[in-house]
């Protein structure tokens, strides 16, 4: 099943183009990281699948729907905003009681549950609690309406590192428990690596690789040996990026196939390594890659 699909999808503000042409499809059962640098139209896209915005081309589909266009398709997707949302006015008790009338699918034991197992006081405001327990309150809120997908952008960007650490192993507690699909945005990729199982890497609104994370790993290798021309390789070596001095090549390779040629040093990539190759200006001047799936 298909949770999320979009294709030539732009959202233009004024004169200036937030996300142009962006074409993407996200199974059922991913925790999905979605990286990219800034202006990349990350935000966009998930303010446009949560059926906060609007696209100005294009068309998406948002578990079976269109994103807004009812109750009934609200209901399908939590979002828990950049500024992780709350108000400030309003007690715990009272974003309880709102998302209990807002929500029809609301699981009130489920919303207790979270409420008294992170320690927030039910009497005490919003704009009282701290970064984390702010961001604790917006989770349990979007994952407590029982959404089919969760829309993540940047939830712990600001928070330090023991509340980020309790914040993504609430998010895994709940992805077990409750089998939702979630689509988060970070620029934190240590933190997504420890999270996600499924990658999408977003460029100039372009997907510039995507798939299972495990597979993105197995399947790309660092090649360090004496300078030769990248074009010389065997076909089935797909060439990522390469830098070259006088008497050496490093090329990052995409490739199924094992590396035999014993003049290469084959390394291995971190999660952040293959991020910032995809992210760099010669990558992302290439154009956009076969999926891996």
């Amino acid at each position: 099943m298909t949770v999320l699909h979009a294709q030539g999808l732009g959202k233009k503000y004024k004169r200036r183009w937030a996300l142009t042409g962006c074409t993407l499809e996200i199974e059922a059962g991913h925790v999905s990281g979605l990286v990219g640098p800034n202006g990349a139209g990350k935000s966009t896209l998930l303010n446009i699948a949560s059926g906060m915005l609007e696209p100005t081309t294009g068309r998406i589909e948002v578990c079976g729907g269109v994103p807004g266009s009812g109750p009934e398709q609200l209901a399908k997707v939590g979002y828990v905003a950049q500024n992780t949302p709350v108000y400030p006015g309003l007690t715990v008790e009272d974003h309880l009681r709102l998302g209990a009338r807002l929500n029809p699918a609301w699981d009130e034991p489920l919303a207790r549950h979270r409420i008294e197992r992170i320690g927030l006081d039910p009497k005490q405001a919003a704009g009282k609690l701290s970064g984390g327990q702010r961001a604790q309150l917006a989770l349990t809120l979007g994952i407590a309406k029982r959404p089919e997908l969760l829309l993540l952008d940047e939830p712990v960007a600001a928070l330090d590192p023991l509340a980020r650490r309790e914040f993504l192993q609430d998010l895994m507690e709940a992805v077990a428990e409750h089998e939702l699909s979630v689509v988060m945005s970070s620029h934190l990729v240590t933190d997504l690596e420890r999270v996600c199982d499924h990658l999408i890497v977003l460029v100039d609104s372009q997907v510039r690789i995507e798939g299972d994370v495990e597979e993105l790993l197995s399947t790309h290798h660092r090649l360090t040996g004496p300078r030769r021309d990248v074009s010389s390789l065997p076909s089935d070596q797909h060439v990522v990026s390469s830098s070259h001095t006088d008497r050496q090549s490093t090329v990052l390779v995409r490739t199924e196939a094992p590396i035999l040629d014993p003049a290469w040093t084959v390394g291995k990539l971190t999660l952040e390594d293959l991020v910032l190759e995809y992210m760099s200006s010669q990558a992302a001047a290439r154009p956009a890659l076969e999926v891996l799936r």
